[in-house]
């Protein structure tokens, strides 16, 4: 798609948490679309309140989105310690875009960023896309096991 603008924001992404900066430094609210982004396009990301969003902001060390004009279109973020591990995170294209190559672009954007091209492994979890994450590379993994604490 040609009119999309892919933003890879500073670290802690402040101009879109901070002054809700969109596509060329432009004042969007953008924190709040990126919230109704989330509560239409996903069931785990959706409720989160934008005071919670902003401080997700803050500590992800990559956040890249996709815009198409003034509406986001794609999210992405990672945490990282830039040589042993990174784990991407929200990775979500709205879903009358999927299938045109953001989602690909996203990928190679987040993996490629110079905070995680050095990090031994990339981990991400996924529900859904599992068949999408394999094309890029990701391999299922078995000998390991996720453990979740509830809080």
């Amino acid at each position: 798609m040609d009119k999309t603008l892919l933003i890879k924001h500073h670290k802690g992404a402040p101009g879109l948490r901070l002054f809700g900066l969109g596509p060329y430094f432009k004042p969007t609210n953008s924190l709040n679309k990126l919230q109704k982004f989330f509560n239409k396009e996903t069931f785990w990301a959706n409720n989160r309140s934008q005071h919670n969003l902003q401080i997700m902001l803050k500590n992800s060390d990559v956040v890249i989105t996709i815009w198409l004009r003034n509406e986001i279109i794609g999210f992405g973020r990672a945490t990282t310690d830039s040589v042993f591990r990174a784990v991407l995170w929200d990775v979500v294209i709205a879903q009358e875009y999927q299938g045109l190559g953001l989602g690909k672009k996203l990928i190679d954007s987040l993996i490629n960023h110079p905070l995680i091209i050095n990090s031994e492994k990339i981990y991400l979890m996924t529900t859904n896309q599992c068949d999408f994450y394999n094309n890029l590379g990701f391999q299922n993994v078995v000998n390991q096991e996720l453990l979740l604490l509830n809080k």
